[in-house]
């Protein structure tokens, strides 16, 4: 077998190693075996929320075996194939099985990160909010360019994108934005973008032609399902309505169809401005609850409470990736490290390594963490 398909092989047995640890390959059977035995309870659907958690555990685990059995079959295969090949120096009959291995390659090294998206909201919808920080129209053009940016990220990845309100800039650009982007594990992806963005170019806004740095914040908090009890106290909250500053729109300028909620104990401030104001009000409620529910996530993950503790005000110090334009182009992640010259990639949704980056990172804090806390 030649270098290159070698360590492609390579490769691929390091994912599935990967997905053998994160499900615990060596007792799936048996896990397996309980689940199904769990199912056949004649008692099971007297409660049915543990029924459904029961049947998603189950299925879950039922995916992430078919995964690494495929992987695994479609690995060997192809490796039968080459040395088949090779044996009769047949060369179509290795180019062909080369070229298989390279695409399990790109398949396992997504399976092997959505096997890394297993917290208890990662496969949720998401909201995600963006607010211009220090800068002024410098920052509010930068916000709508990193809207651009994940609306682009989302559509790329199938995902379905509602924007819940908006707020434009005096001169250009937008004070705020929050959108919500559905699809499974819209929030696993997009958690790790939270925090502040930083922009480094020529401004357009200068006569002078001058260097401008500009900073916006993201914040990124999951979509309460069903299966999530989130209680709120109506004498916690003030709900307002105001008219719409929005572009566009039969109702804009025209009635008080915005809702804007403040919940009094935390201060965390929502608002819906793109609807009815009834169905203002719901969007609103519903992103309030989400909000809460980040808040619990955050106390019981110290990651995920120093992630969103570093958003902070946007502006210096408080970074997590930097785009620069000029003099040079480089968009380059403080976290993490990973760093590209494709800065119009970038700004057109090309953010998978950056997030794949992170991800892994927090997933190997989290795993060092718990075996320093059982040693």
């Amino acid at each position: 077998m030649r270098a290159e398909a070698q360590n492609i092989v390579e490769d691929i047995r390091k994912s599935l190693t990967l997905l053998a640890q994160r499900m615990d390959y060596d007792t799936a059977e048996h896990r397996l075996e309980e689940f199904n035995a769990m199912t056949e309870d004649p008692d099971l659907w007297n409660d049915p929320d543990r029924a459904q958690k029961l049947m998603r555990e189950r299925q879950a685990l039922v995916d992430a075996m078919d995964t690494y059995k495929s992987i695994s079959q479609d690995l060997q295969d192809n490796i039968d194939l080459i040395e088949l090949g090779e044996m009769e120096e047949d060369d179509e009959v290795v180019k062909e099985a080369e070229t298989a291995l390279k695409a399990l390659k790109e398949k396992a090294a997504q399976k092997e990160l959505e096997a890394l998206l297993d917290g208890e909201a990662d496969g949720n919808d998401t909201f995600l909010e963006i607010n211009a920080g220090a800068g002024g129209t410098e920052s509010c053009d930068w916000a709508s360019m990193l809207a651009r940016m994940y609306v682009r990220w989302a559509e790329k990845h199938g995902y379905k994108v509602e924007l819940q309100s908006e707020n434009p800039g005096e001169e250009a650009g937008i004070r705020s934005a929050t959108y919500k982007i559905s699809g499974h594990n819209a929030y696993g992806w997009l958690k790790s973008e939270s925090g502040v963005h930083r922009l480094v170019r020529i401004s357009p806004y200068d006569s002078a032609a001058r260097r401008h740095t500009s900073f916006c914040s993201v914040w990124v908090y999951p979509v309460v399902d069903d299966n999530i009890e989130i209680e709120v106290n109506p004498s916690d909250i003030r709900i307002d309505t105001y008219r719409s500053s929005g572009a566009g729109g039969q109702h804009v300028n025209t009635t008080d169809s915005a809702v804007r909620i403040t919940h009094m104990p935390t201060g965390i401030v929502v608002t819906s401005s793109e609807k009815s104001q009834h169905q203002n009000r719901d969007i609103a409620m519903k992103a309030l609850k989400s909000r809460l529910y980040q808040l619990e996530l955050d106390k019981r993950s110290a990651e995920i409470n120093a992630q969103h503790e570093a958003k902070g005000e946007a502006g210096w110090g408080n970074q997590i990736r930097s785009y620069v334009l000029q003099p040079y182009q480089m968009v380059k992640d403080l976290r993490t490290g990973v760093e590209t010259s494709d800065t119009s990639g970038v700004l057109d949704g090309a953010l998978d390594p950056f997030m794949a980056a992170t991800l892994a990172m927090d997933v190997a804090g989290k795993t060092r963490a718990e075996a320093q806390a059982e040693d």
